[in-house]
């Protein structure tokens, strides 16, 4: 497994990570918690070294399978983790007060197992906090040894340029893929301009990328994908132009259309580390051997060319959840 650097920070990881939040959280049932140990610390066999996971994963709980699964490895592997939201009592509020950055990390790294968290992120800008707080406290924890680096999520332009004038931020943490390309207009030039490297979430669509979803899947009353419009049956007959056009260059290439989307997404930045996840070890030794995977300069702007040129049909959250989307 190739390694990737965040930017202009120290931190080197390996040039995929694994977004765990899928294990406990998010795409239906929780998996059995040896099958989730099994698939992390496959992933370490197979060169992984950075995993993602949060506390509202679960809650809770996906932190704690992430911690038992890299104990054993802990001083290899580089973890990240979020804070942001205010869970109990509110679930779905938001809340980085000072003082709730601080318990929310006290409570992580006891989960975890561990006595730093390598990369924290402001799960969601919170806008009853100025961001420029939530930088100084983060900033605080980092000399106390707690936090090795400073995360954003989600988190527009303008917010960017403020919390990194406070506490230089070492990765931001969206979404992209060939079907979400909204951080290349703002987003990239920014990140480029102040050394900041990027962490895309969902980098197969949640899966749709794959081509193993159609209009005749259905979801768990628990899978998150079953209230996003993006995925209702009508914008998923008309999404899958692009899952037509991964498989012809994944037939070309001797590929599946998953890795020829992660590695068209490789391609685009040398700071950037995708986390696809995943609940299978065939599927994460697929998703995995997508670093191998050269895509010609012909084959890439023909690819971007053509996917820019497909219009994708629904939004990615529905109504309630787009008001924690910073601009």
């Amino acid at each position: 497994m190739d390694t990737r650097v965040l930017g202009r920070s120290d931190l080197e990881v390996s040039a995929l990570g694994l977004g765990c939040m899928g294990l406990s959280h998010g795409y239906g049932p929780a998996v059995d918690e040896h099958d989730g140990l099994t698939l992390i610390r496959a992933a370490v066999e197979q060169g992984v070294t950075f995993f993602d996971t949060a506390e509202v994963y679960g809650p809770y709980v996906n932190e704690e399978l992430v911690g038992r699964a890299l104990a054993p490895v802990r001083d290899d592997v580089v973890i990240a983790t979020k804070f942001g939201f205010a869970i109990e009592g509110a679930q779905g509020g938001l809340d980085s007060r000072p003082e709730h950055i601080r318990q929310a990390l006290d409570a992580s790294l006891q989960r975890l197992g561990t006595d730093r968290v390598d990369l924290l992120y402001q799960h969601r800008v919170d806008p009853g906090v100025p961001i420029e707080d939530v930088a100084g406290t983060v900033g605080e924890l980092i000399p106390a040894g707690k936090v090795a680096h400073f995360g954003l999520s989600e988190a527009g332009a303008d917010t960017i340029r403020r919390a990194h004038a406070v506490q230089p931020v070492t990765a931001l943490q969206s979404e992209y893929s060939l079907w979400w390309r909204e951080p290349e207009s703002q987003i990239l030039p920014v990140l480029e301009e102040l050394g900041i490297g990027f962490v895309p979430f969902s980098p197969l669509g949640k899966g749709f990328l794959t081509g193993t979803i159609d209009t005749s899947t259905t979801f768990a009353d628990d899978d998150l994908r079953g209230t996003l419009p993006r995925f209702d049956a009508q914008a998923r007959q008309a999404n899958q132009t692009l899952v037509d056009l991964l498989s012809t260059v994944a037939a070309r290439t001797c590929a599946t259309p998953a890795q020829v989307a992660l590695a068209w997404l490789l391609a685009q930045k040398p700071w950037i580390v995708p986390i696809p996840g995943t609940t299978k070890v065939h599927r994460l030794t697929e998703n995995l051997a997508a670093g191998e995977l050269t895509l010609t300069t012909q084959e890439l702007d023909d690819l971007g060319r053509a996917a820019a040129a497909v219009p994708i049909h629904g939004d990615r959250y529905p109504e309630q959840l787009q008001r924690h989307i910073d601009r």
